[in-house]
């Protein structure tokens, strides 16, 4: 007598003979991995010195900060880099990316898992009792790259997270420390006014002396209060320019908005000057922003993520398989389980082919294609952004020294004019008009040359941001490439 053919290992057997064949067949391939990137300049076309370009100074633009002679400026960018709540934000994302990550690179590898019922059933007024323990398993091969490209899109995307938080970190720095100048910029504009005040009122008293003793007029008198209560007029609005500068640096250190305006008061005090920026760094060649912008790399990544998706949806379109096997326990009483009788195992193949979607499956690869265009346009442009950042901040730097050179020669001329028109006035020798009009100039003069050196300054800081300064810059991850092969 033949025995029987076992009907179900066949079919197994088939099952897994086609998934094989099938997976013969190659997947569509794109070639995506190279695409025109913008054209980088060869140099920086204002870059200061005649000397030959060096490459950017990694360490000094990763603490850009320390090389300025303002101690509590490194205290509030340190504060600001633990505490921020952008920065806390980023972490999280990172956080979430890299979770995905881990989410995406399990599905590659080999699924095992446990499961128990009991049950118990009443037919035909006789009871039963069913009782089972399994250990199950699953794989799914990754014939046409799919599940692998999916893991290759959430690495890329954690890359980008972290490069997402690295912009941030730079951001950070750069609006505190921007935050801090324009603080004491400020600070410095309500001195002069008070000094500026200082002398008009003495200009009054003198007027007030002059007319008592019949020496002037009334109109004297008169136009000597009206430019005292002018420059006065002035001063509210200043204080709360620095009111809300002082609230803007409590934000940045995720802190209430009145939170530092006497800790300023008390660890800065001083109205003199700016604080001491260090001489500007070697600007490197624009390439060199490839490397140092996080923002670049984050939509490189975002990029490459997009890249590897598309190879996801492509492979999605073409036979899925996966292998399961079960090895358990069955038995209708709880002793009979450790039973030879009870044990139960069993293996199993499937394949999965969405051959008839309706269209689903083109229209997601066609949707994906479009979204790594976009990503690739966003790449460009973060580059142009980049190399256009740089040159107006060096552009914004000549011309800011050329003002502030010109500035200074004449807020020295009118301080000699104003000094000169009031001994005149106090000598007789001349009306209030001149002495009135010389006063206003000063007052002018000095006002524009502080904003003129306090915007020198927030550029300088500008072009460290522009540059990518204010973290350091890790090797180039090898999710990403940059040379023939740039997304």
């Amino acid at each position: 007598m033949k025995t029987p053919r076992r009907p179900h290992v066949s079919a197994v057997a088939l099952l897994i003979l086609g998934a094989l064949a099938a997976g013969c067949a190659a997947p569509p391939q794109r070639d995506q991995a190279s695409a025109l990137h913008p054209p980088l300049a060869e140099a920086w076309q204002r870059a200061p010195g005649d000397g030959p370009a060096r490459p950017a100074d990694a360490q000094l633009l990763a603490q850009w900060w320390r090389g300025i002679g303002d101690p509590l400026l490194g205290v509030l960018i340190d504060e600001a880099l633990v505490a921020n709540l952008d920065l806390r934000s980023a972490q999280a994302a990172l956080a979430r990316a890299r979770a995905l990550r881990d989410v995406a690179a399990a599905g590659q590898r080999l699924q095992v898992g446990s499961s128990g019922s009991a049950g118990r059933n009443r037919s035909n007024e006789r009871n039963s009792t069913s009782l089972s323990l399994n250990l199950d398993a699953s794989w799914e091969p990754d014939a046409f790259g799919g599940l692998a490209a999916g893991v290759a899109a959430a690495v890329a995307q954690a890359e980008s997270s972290a490069m997402n938080l690295a912009a941030t970190r730079i951001a950070v720095a750069g609006e505190v420390a921007l935050a801090y100048l324009q603080w004491h910029g400020t600070r410095r504009q309500i001195r002069l006014a008070e000094d500026n005040l200082a002398l008009q009122a003495e200009s009054l008293q003198v007027a007030q002396w002059r007319s008592g003793a019949g020496l002037a007029t009334v109109l004297d008198v008169e136009q000597a209060r009206s430019n005292v209560e002018q420059t006065r007029a002035r001063l509210p609005a200043l204080r709360s320019t620095l009111q809300q500068t002082e609230h803007r640096l409590a934000l940045l250190l995720g802190q209430p908005p009145t939170a530092l305006g006497e800790r300023l008061a008390q660890q800065a005090p001083g109205v003199a000057a700016l604080p001491a920026l260090p001489p500007l760094p070697a600007l490197g060649l624009p390439a060199d922003l490839l490397r140092r912008r996080p923002d670049i790399r984050a939509a490189e990544a975002s990029a490459s993520a997009a890249l590897a998706t598309l190879r996801q949806r492509e492979a999605e379109r073409l036979p899925r398989f996966s292998i399961t096997g079960r090895l358990g326990l069955q038995a209708l009483k709880l002793a009979a389980l450790g039973e030879p009788a009870a044990l139960v195992a069993g293996l199993s193949a499937a394949i999965q082919w969405p051959a008839l979607d309706g269209g689903a499956g083109h229209a997601q690869v066609e949707a994906q294609q479009a979204a790594l265009d976009g990503a690739r346009v966003d790449y460009q442009a973060a580059v142009l952004t980049a190399q256009q950042d740089v040159e107006n901040t060096l552009a914004a730097l000549a011309a800011g020294r050329e003002q502030v050179t010109s500035l200074e020669s004449a807020a020295a001329s009118a301080a000699d004019a104003a000094s000169l028109a009031r001994l005149r006035y106090q000598s007789g020798l001349i009306d209030f008009t001149p002495l009135l009009d010389a006063q206003r100039s000063a007052l002018a003069a000095d006002d524009a040359l502080a904003s003129a050196r306090t915007e020198l300054a927030l550029n300088q800081v500008r072009l460290y941001k522009a540059l990518g300064g204010g973290w350091e810059a890790p090797a180039l991850p090898t999710t990403l490439t940059h040379t023939n092969g740039r997304p």
